[in-house]
């Protein structure tokens, strides 16, 4: 079962791109009887070494970042009301009447929109129609209250919904950190562990690359959240097998990454993930739609070329106020990188080993 209250703590944190400081402290109180050489750098990537048995001369690095979507105030209207741009990928169709929280303190706010009888034939809800309500009425005490440049988030709690699914903000990527606070946790593993816990991934995956530069391990493994296509729709049945469907679904565990816009996984390494699932009977997917991007596809280029690897947990509704995550995939993909780092060798992770 995950560590629940580990996963509500980090979802609930306030974390915008380049505001992960909260989301720092959280992560730092949870590995620092674990791990050895914390550094945080000057973009604010945390990052920790976890010593292995020296049974592989192997070191590996293990990703996941802290940053979350959202929102930066950019103005403010005569009345009080805040003009905001998004920061990162955000549906603006998600927006009116949204509760928010503005600054790292939390300041509530509701985003509004035109009333209903006067846009009723607007079909597309714009970014720049739409203002953040914090309770002031003139443009001075908003000043005050939310200068340009603050960051938003959600408004939104923790929550299970039964006894298998989690709801939460900023799953993307909050598990993917959780996870990885688990594996540091645990082991002794028989390689070495540099673990990142990155910054500013959500608006050009920005913290991986420095951090993958001066770790500079041998292969990389990138945990993150990834968009379950199992959401029924009205004009195609998901379980049709005629239903094209290059996704994921909740439920069939871990997802590997194939290809995306940001980095075509290497097949040997592929091969090897795949076949940690079938000799420890864990499920496991691929994904093979090509959009979104990963911190993978920064680490793989850094120094002379870092193989990587992505696993993903299959959420609905992610970049959104309420991710939806099933407790068995977090498990289910806890159990495969656990097996993965037990079977790594220098013999798979070197691509001459398939010649």
């Amino acid at each position: 079962m995950p560590d629940l209250e580990l996963i509500k703590n980090l979802s609930e944190a306030f974390g915008v791109s380049g505001e992960e400081t909260a989301v720092r402290k959280i992560v730092l109180n949870a590995i620092k009887e674990h791990v050895t050489d914390i550094h945080i750098d000057s973009i604010g990537n945390l990052t920790a070494f976890k010593k292995g048995t020296g049974e592989q001369k192997l070191r590996v690095m293990i990703a996941a970042h802290m940053d979350e979507i959202g929102f930066m105030v950019t103005g403010h209207d005569s009345n009080g009301l805040l003009k905001f741009t998004n920061v990162g990928g955000v549906d603006d169709r998600i927006l009116p009447a949204l509760r928010v929280r503005v600054g790292p303190d939390g300041m509530p706010g509701v985003i509004l929109w035109t009333p209903i009888h006067k846009n009723h034939d607007q079909n597309v809800t714009k970014l720049s129609s739409l203002r953040i309500d914090i309770g002031v009425s003139s443009k001075s005490a908003a000043e005050s209250k939310a200068k340009r440049g603050t960051r938003v988030t959600f408004d939104s709690e923790f929550s299970m919904v039964g006894d298998n699914v989690m709801r939460g903000k900023a799953f993307d990527d909050r598990t993917g950190c959780s996870l990885l606070i688990e594996l540091l946790r645990g082991g002794p593993y028989p390689v070495d562990i540099v673990a990142a816990f990155t910054v500013q991934e959500e608006i050009g995956l920005r913290g991986a690359r420095i951090a993958a530069q001066r770790l500079n391990p041998d292969v990389a493994i990138v945990l993150e959240t990834t968009t379950a296509h199992d959401i029924p729709l009205a004009d195609a049945d998901p379980d049709d097998a005629n239903t094209p469907n290059p996704g994921c679904k909740q439920g069939l565990g871990p997802v590997f990454t194939v290809m995306d816009r940001s980095m075509i996984a290497p097949p040997h390494l592929l091969a090897f993930l795949r076949q940690v699932g079938e000799q420890h009977e864990i499920p496991h997917q691929l994904k093979t739609a090509l959009g979104g991007g990963t911190d993978a596809g920064r680490i793989h280029l850094s120094n002379a070329g870092i193989p990587s690897m992505v696993i993903s947990m299959p959420a609905r509704y992610i970049h959104a106020p309420r991710a939806q995550l099933r407790c068995d995939d977090y498990d289910n993909s806890l159990r495969l990188v656990q097996a993965a780092l037990m079977d790594i060798t220098p013999q798979i992770v070197s691509r001459e080993a398939t010649l």
